[in-house]
């Protein structure tokens, strides 16, 4: 009886000495906490508004899709009526147009327009065609965001297999190739020679060979800096063939220095064939073409090098050339060689005009492999090219015509997406 009288007052003791049980509630209004005795409830009260906060803005609805018509299936079109608090109250601050590939997302936002804007063109890159996508569009205002009541899908942006804004652009193009194979096909009857304008600088390649060949000093022949793909370096090399058949009638030794592997075995086909249509194939010499660098100016160092060894008679600068021009250009005219010179690049003409003895300007370098070489499909497409810049040229003029009168059917026609 007293061990339990003893255990007794034991528990009575710790009791009083206990910490009540407290529970903290949230703070509403900056009202200090209350603190309550007891377990928390279950389910908290919800917390009073705010005094003076906005309500969120009701959603937009009835947004409906179209796919962009006459493209490669890249955009779609959305449209949805505005939110009836978008006004002059300025309850709606913009529109979040939201994009997924399921209809419970996740979401991505797409694009954000303005109150008022009720369309939207969705072209991001991300779009793919032939996918079924989900949308829809969230109302923003100053009392937050309010989602869509719905969501608009699959949507889906398909690829056409014309566009029929370009009718003129299929047009043309079938002209230009009309003129070329008309051409090609003329160039290449009996007896038939096309007239092409003679060109001084063309002319005076032959005529820089003849001087090399009076010295007794080789041809120097460099085909650009930039490698097969571009442009230029094709045309310098079409050229090439030319001017090694040429070399081979005159028994003149040609260096051709190269900068890149591809164009290296391009040139070394082309001299020997150039070698093997002068009827004079054990001329040839494989050495004539050599890799140096694709260094551009460790590539010019050898160049100049050469110049200064060997010293050339003719020096032949055909294709793409950047800040080596004049280098290249001032250590030839140094040399007292004859210099023909050519480039489609502008920035660098006028150094070829002020140290060479003629230059090739522009255009002139890809009408020069036609004029050497009075290949009928060369030439042909170079007169069909000249045809179409005439005709090209003709339409602007009559579109500004009929365009002073007022008249706007050729510049509608010819407008394009």
């Amino acid at each position: 009886m007293q061990r339990h009288a003893g255990l007794t007052a034991a528990v009575l003791l710790v009791a009083l000495l206990a910490p009540p049980a407290r529970s903290q509630v949230t703070v509403v209004g900056g009202a200090p906490p209350s603190i309550v005795a007891g377990p928390v409830a279950a389910t908290a009260p919800a917390p009073p508004p705010v005094p003076g906060a906005l309500p969120a803005p009701r959603a937009a609805r009835g947004l409906t899709w179209k796919d962009v018509p006459d493209d490669a299936g890249r955009a779609v079109d959305l449209i949805w009526d505005a939110s009836p608090d978008d006004g002059a109250n300025g309850g709606v601050g913009c529109y979040y147009v939201m994009r997924s590939e399921s209809p419970g997302g996740p979401w991505t936002l797409v694009d954000s327009v303005a109150a008022g804007v009720t369309a939207c063109r969705d072209q991001s890159a991300s779009l793919q065609r032939d996918v079924g996508y989900f949308y829809r569009v969230d109302t923003r205002g100053a009392g937050g965001v309010t989602p869509a009541g719905s969501v608009t899908g699959p949507v889906t942006a398909s690829s056409q297999w014309f566009n029929h804004t370009r009718w003129s652009v299929l047009l043309l193009t079938m002209f230009f190739f009309a003129m070329v194979l008309f051409f090609i096909q003329n160039a290449q009857g009996e007896g038939k020679k096309s007239f092409l304008r003679r060109i001084p600088g063309i002319d005076a390649i032959e005529e820089a060979i003849g001087r090399a060949t009076e010295m007794g000093r080789p041809v120097l022949y460099v085909p650009g800096v930039q490698d097969i793909e571009d442009m230029q370096t094709v045309q310098a090399l079409i050229i090439l063939e030319s001017v090694a058949k040429t070399t081979a009638r005159y028994e003149t030794p040609l260096k051709v220095p190269v900068t890149y592997p591809i164009p290296f075995m391009i040139a070394q086909e082309l001299v020997k064939s150039g070698y093997v249509h002068a009827g004079r194939p054990e001329q040839y010499d494989p050495d004539s073409v050599q890799f140096v660098s694709p260094e551009q100016f460790a590539y010019v160092a050898a160049i100049t090098g050469v110049m200064a060894r060997e010293k050339p008679g003719a020096h032949i600068f055909l294709g793409a050339f950047f800040g080596e021009s004049l280098l290249l250009a001032e250590a030839g005219h140094a040399t007292g060689a004859i210099q023909v010179a050519g480039t489609a690049n502008a920035d660098q003409l006028p150094f070829f005009v002020v140290a060479c003895d003629y230059t090739l300007i522009g255009e002139e370098l890809f009408a020069a492999s036609a004029y050497l070489s009075g290949e009928p499909k060369l030439v042909g497409s170079l007169k069909g090219a000249d045809l179409m810049k005439i005709a090209i040229i003709l339409l602007v003029v009559v579109g500004c015509v009929l365009e002073t009168f007022g008249q706007h059917g050729l510049t509608q026609w010819l407008a394009t997406q």
